[in-house]
């Protein structure tokens, strides 16, 4: 039942709002008093087709608002729950803007609708008969729904309504699936092998961060090598080497503290230099021994390398994103599903058909 109607800048109405109430309602005048401007806006909130023309000169935009009673339409609640359309309990607002552009939206219960869905809903809501209009009461539909209503019969019929609804979705997603059942076929094995592909890599990020390291290392290894023998000859085996001129400077210096200790403090600090070169050589020859690897562990390493570089370049990442590959090769195949899941969504789709052959059969007893 129609219970409000709003109308903002519509043909010649500025603003305009009606409340209904129950039983029969008449709304007379002259003609040309714009009794049929109501009619109009009722059926632009219902989804009939509109144009720039309908927007009142000077106004930016028309708003059409009408709020219906469906308590007693469980057949149009059941509708708009199916189409996430649903609102308030017992309550649906239609409505529609309208601009001077000529471009329409149009909501139902506060979500943007299309203007197919506003016209089905109408269907359900309000029947409006002109002396040339399309009369509804020569449809076998309204025939049949009136009946069904005397009858008191709405609760059956809005059940019907709804298992056939489940049973011809669900028959739709089993065409669907079985129509691209070859193609997921052939995507799923794609599929697994990729995935078995970068499972065998067995791809590391920690493992390829000290790969590139050492990598680094191996490309520069003959120069980093020539710098570390450098570095040894030049600190202690070279005849004139720093630690050996070192030393012999410390030696010296021993015997002069003897005859001036203001000597003493400048031979502390050559006895600390002479430590820390020590060390430094330690080390050179440590790093040395370290970088002077196994030539069979090098190859492995370079083919380690090689190999996670060539499956970055077939898959079009970065290495480091290799793990990521992989996972979303998971996510995309348990997904995609398989053949079970098309003999699952056979049976179910039996079960559905059964309920509603088993409630048409029973609102058809009724109806006899």
């Amino acid at each position: 039942m129609l219970k409000f109607l709003s109308i903002r800048d519509f043909v010649i109405v500025s603003s305009l709002e009606l409340e209904f109430s129950g039983g029969f309602t008449a709304l007379t005048g002259e003609t040309g008093a714009g009794k049929s401007i109501l009619i109009d806006a009722l059926s632009l909130a219902l989804g009939e087709r509109g144009d720039a023309s309908m927007v009142r000169s000077g106004c930016e935009r028309a708003e059409i608002a009408a709020e219906f009673d469906v308590a007693l339409m469980p057949e149009l609640q059941g509708w708009l729950k199916a189409q996430e359309l649903a609102g308030d309990e017992g309550v649906c607002l239609m409505r529609r803007l309208l601009d001077a552009g000529g471009r329409s939206r149009g909501f139902i219960n506060g979500r943007s609708a299309t203007l197919q869905q506003m016209r089905e809903a109408g269907e359900w809501l309000l029947n409006i008969h002109g002396q040339h209009a399309h009369q509804s009461l020569l449809q076998a539909d309204a025939q049949r729904a009136l009946l069904d209503g005397y009858a008191g019969l709405q609760a059956e019929t809005a059940q019907v309504a709804v298992c056939y609804r489940e049973w011809q979705a669900l028959l739709n997603r089993r065409i669907a699936l079985s129509e691209n059942s070859q193609a997921a076929a052939a995507e799923r094995e794609l599929l697994q092998f990729q995935r078995a592909e970068l499972e065998g890599l067995a791809f590391n990020l920690a493992e390829w961060l000290e790969l590139q390291a050492d990598y680094e290392r191996l490309a520069h290894a003959a120069g980093l090598l020539e710098t570390a023998a450098f570095g040894i000859e030049s600190l202690s085996e070279a005849d004139s080497a720093c630690l050996t001129q070192l030393n012999a400077l410390i030696v010296r210096l021993r015997d002069g503290v003897i005859h001036d200790a203001s000597l003493g403090e400048t031979l502390r600090m050559l006895e600390s230099a002479q430590a820390e070169v020590q060390e430094a050589v330690y080390a050179l020859r440590h790093y040395q021994q370290r970088l002077d690897a196994d030539p069979q562990q090098m190859a492995e390493k370079e083919q380690r390398i090689q190999s996670v570089m060539d499956m970055a370049r077939k898959y079009r990442v970065l290495p480091e994103r290799l793990g990521e590959v992989l996972q979303q090769t998971v996510v995309h195949l348990q997904a995609l599903g398989g053949e079970a899941d098309l003999a699952e969504l056979i049976e179910q789709e039996k079960a559905a058909q059964q309920r509603y052959a088993l409630v048409a059969q029973q609102l058809s007893r009724t109806r006899k």
